[in-house]
């Protein structure tokens, strides 16, 4: 099997801010859960780093938490 190439290291990408949003959109389905590594291919390291930024910019209000159902 071939080792996969995590997409945000081949994007070039060292720091992950919880402030890039478009960024943490790509990693997130459309009820807004975190898509998880077997499915997006991201390194263990860059998950991690993922996730605490989705909830650090979940916190500061910059992504819901969950998408209300009602607001289509």
């Amino acid at each position: 099997a071939k080792k996969k190439i995590c997409p945000i290291d081949a994007a070039g990408i060292t720091h992950i801010d919880y402030k890039d949003v478009e960024l943490l959109k790509k990693y997130l389905t459309k009820f807004n859960k975190i898509v998880p590594r077997y499915y997006s291919g991201v390194s263990l390291s860059n998950q991690k780093k993922l996730a605490r930024a989705i909830k650090q910019a979940r916190q500061v209000a910059l992504l819901p938490f969950v998408l209300d159902p009602k607001a289509r």
